[in-house]
């Protein structure tokens, strides 16, 4: 009697390897940082599903639902790494959007400040007889320079120089006294030179110090020497409280 032909065992290999794939490429796409390594298994798991269905039609398999679940989690999973890509490249994209507009704010502001302080810079430099108003409310004037002679006692004054008389006023215009501490102003030469003060015995000169009530003004007065090559013009530099505000500036011809 003859024996049976035996029956060749079921080629199911490509249908469970497709379901596998499947599960890691959906798994893998589900971490959104993990997209980039979800597609091969998700590609993968496609064609391993599809030759696992083929081979069940054919009656060499016997899991054909486990290889169409291979190939709808592998096409799921291709669906997914597709959309976490973009929506990788969008949220990229955003943040460097976010990034550059914070740069440029940034810029912005960098450039609006040194224009601000090149206004301010320009406010501070002023012709003789004009006002500049310092924060505190104490508005500054100083007088076109005047002619000085000093008397016999005299320091700070050499022979053939010519001496001037800067007049300073400081007017309150705020609702508080301020104290001024200004020390003494800096007065240069046509050249940019720094000039001596003139110290003599007349008594004329008046040094600006302690408080301006509010509406009230104090007036300084100070002489200083200049070269004769260089008196034609002349720079002051004065400020009510060297501590707290940057000289202005008030310059013209002597």
């Amino acid at each position: 009697m003859p024996f049976p032909a035996p029956v060749p065992a079921p080629l199911n290999g490509m249908g469970i390897t497709g379901l596998v794939l499947g599960i890691v490429g959906v798994c893998l796409g589900a971490f959104i940082i993990l997209f980039w390594m979800s597609w091969l298994p998700a590609l993968l798991a496609v064609i391993f599903g599809a030759v696992g269905m083929s081979r069940a039609r054919k009656g060499l398999a016997t899991n054909g639902g486990m290889a169409l679940a291979g190939v709808i989690l592998g096409g799921l999973g291709l669906l997914i790494s597709a959309g976490a890509g973009v929506f990788t490249v969008l949220a990229v994209k955003a943040g460097a959007d976010e990034i550059r507009e914070k740069a440029d704010a940034v810029k912005r502001a960098e450039t609006a400040e040194r224009e601000r302080e090149k206004e301010e810079e320009k406010a501070r430099h002023l012709s003789f007889g004009q006002a500049y108003t310092f924060e505190n409310g104490l508005k500054v004037t100083v007088a076109k320079p005047q002619p000085f002679v000093p008397d016999d006692f005299v320091l700070g004054h050499a022979k053939g120089n010519k001496a001037i008389q800067i007049t300073i006023t400081v007017v309150n215009t705020g609702k508080e006294r301020v104290r001024i501490d200004s020390g003494l102003p800096s007065v240069n030469d046509a050249n940019g030179a720094s000039t001596e003060l003139v110290i003599d015995g007349s008594d004329r000169q008046r040094v600006l110090e302690g408080y301006v009530l509010p509406g009230k003004e104090a007036v300084g007065k100070y002489a200083f020497s200049l070269p004769p090559d260089a008196a034609d013009r002349v720079e002051v530099e004065f400020s009510p409280d060297l501590k707290q505000w940057e000289d202005s500036y008030w310059s013209g011809p002597n």
